[in-house]
């Protein structure tokens, strides 16, 4: 196995800019995962449609088990 990480990126939904709820706008995020072979898997998630930075400045980044799926958290 090589020591460069694996980058996979994944949209968290849809392209969608409202929510079902009316008018509210609902974040539209995407992630990236950066796997390793020797430490944990990385994801980075940021508000899709920024770049520069714009996009450097609004991101958090935590281990890949951190995260879960919408519908396994309500």
């Amino acid at each position: 196995m090589s020591n460069e990480p694996d980058i996979r990126t994944e949209s968290d939904r849809p392209d969608e800019s409202r929510s079902a709820a009316g008018d509210r706008l609902d974040p539209a995020l995407d992630s990236v995962v950066v796997s390793y072979d020797d430490r944990p898997d990385r994801r980075t998630v940021f508000p899709r449609g920024l770049s520069g930075v714009d996009r450097m400045s609004t991101w958090l980044t935590a281990s890949d088990d951190a995260f879960v799926g919408l519908e396994d958290a309500r």
